[in-house]
């Protein structure tokens, strides 16, 4: 499998996947968000569709959790 039909699997798992669970977000940033992640992993050596898209799952929830922690932070300081 060449790596791009690797990326793109992995992608569209992910996506999928946040899409049905109602998580995604931002149509552009959320895209990012998930291929940084599945970069980052290919750099690593990593080549299977399914932990690809699961780390970059992972990586997204972290994400929205730190977006979201830092504007809740803000708001309540003013």
């Amino acid at each position: 499998m060449s790596i791009r039909c690797v990326v793109e699997s992995a992608f569209f798992i992910a996506w999928s996947f946040l899409d049905k669970s109602g998580e995604l977000g931002e149509p552009d940033a959320s895209a990012n968000i998930i291929l940084d992640a599945i970069e980052a992993q290919l750099r690593t050596g990593e080549r299977r569709p399914l932990m690809l898209a699961n780390r970059a799952i992972t990586a997204y929830r972290e994400h929205t959790t730190r977006t979201r922690a830092s504007g809740e932070r803000k708001a309540c300081s003013g």
